[in-house]
């Protein structure tokens, strides 16, 4: 039989088990409210993470500026730091050695690229067309590719390194022109390429990208200038990649299409241009984390009337077009989205 305690000391021990029972209790819900808030977070790696875009005035520096206030408004947590580059292949070449975690290649620029690291490249998604444009004033000689022959005009072919050049040297390579014979390059990217056609330091100057650029517009509002047709290249430079590019073998990687009179309404002639079309793909890194790269892939999708608003071309991005990513396979966090949505 249990010891009889006294009334006061019965009372003592009853308040330390209360205590007791309230601190086991306060831990027990300390620690769920834990588990239920790590299970209620973004469900995403939150933090700074960078993105490669291109040269000022370059629709790729425009789009990169529009989605990073997309990421701010839909992915709370995440910021998107924007560098400047020179152009697609510096962007692939950044993404692959850890500089950025995104960023814009044209699809030539990706089966061209042999860097370090292009095993690990990944696509988010295509985007929209890059136009090949070469401009020239309005009563330049040039009305076609072939009128640069002999004439040793000076042609702004893009800074050295960019997607420009690569595919300026291959429009020029393909029409037989020579560098020195026929024309003179000076590596001008669309930063300074129209103040220097302005100023006649240049005869005419390369632009690859999408439509409008802002560059070219203003150039427009100042001088009578106009695009040269090079939509009859299409094949010759689709051949010229499968046979260089291992990227390209099998893929088709240059198109005929038309840069629409819409998009130079100050440009003299202000007619539609048939001209070369190259696809863009926003790229990613194998080992960027696929939950913020499948989110990443949901804002592009749900932005894409906003950018559009500004890039005309980004109107075109639609999940049932953006899984064709040759010659890049998907990332995993980007199939994970698109097989989520699929219509």
């Amino acid at each position: 039989m249990p010891p009889i305690l006294p009334p006061r000391l019965r009372r003592l021990l009853g308040l330390r088990r209360v205590r007791i029972g309230a601190a086991f209790l306060l831990v027990a819900v300390t620690a769920l409210g834990g588990w239920l808030g790590a299970s209620a977070g973004p469900g995403y790696p939150t933090g700074t993470f960078r993105m490669a875009t291109g040269a000022r005035s370059g629709v790729y520096a425009l789009y990169g500026s529009l989605l990073q206030a997309a990421v701010d408004k839909e992915l709370p947590g995440v910021r998107i730091q924007l560098d400047q580059s020179v152009g697609g292949p510096d962007n692939l070449a950044r993404i692959a050695d850890g500089r950025d975690d995104f960023g814009i290649a044209t699809a030539d620029a990706v089966a061209h690229f042999d860097g370090p690291g292009k095993d690990r490249l990944r696509a988010v998604g295509e985007l929209y067309d890059d136009y090949v444009q070469l401009v020239v004033p309005s009563d330049s000689p040039v009305k076609s590719i072939a009128d640069l022959e002999g004439r040793r005009l000076r042609v702004g072919t893009g800074q050295h390194g960019s997607g420009v050049e690569l595919i300026a040297d291959r429009v020029l390579a393909l029409a037989g022109l020579k560098a020195g014979r026929d024309v003179q390059e000076f590596p001008y990217g669309i930063a300074d390429a129209p103040a220097a056609l302005e100023t006649h330091k240049i005869d005419a100057f390369f632009w690859s990208g999408g439509l409008p650029t802002e560059g070219i517009i203003d150039l427009t509002r100042r001088a009578h200038v106009r695009l040269v047709p090079l939509g009859w290249l299409a094949t010759g430079m689709d051949q010229v990649a499968q046979k260089t590019d291992v990227g390209a073998r099998n893929t088709q990687i240059y198109r005929t299409s038309t840069v629409p009179a819409w998009a130079y309404p100050y440009s003299f002639p202000d007619t539609s241009v048939s001209t070369l079309a190259v696809a863009n793909l926003l790229v990613t890194r194998a080992n960027v984390p696929s939950s913020l790269v499948e989110r990443m892939t949901s804002v592009v999708m749900n932005s894409r009337d906003a950018i559009g608003q500004r890039v005309h071309s980004a109107q075109l991005v639609d999940v049932r077009s953006a899984i064709y990513t040759e010659p890049l396979p998907l990332a995993e966090g980007a199939r994970r989205y698109y097989v989520s949505v699929k219509p």
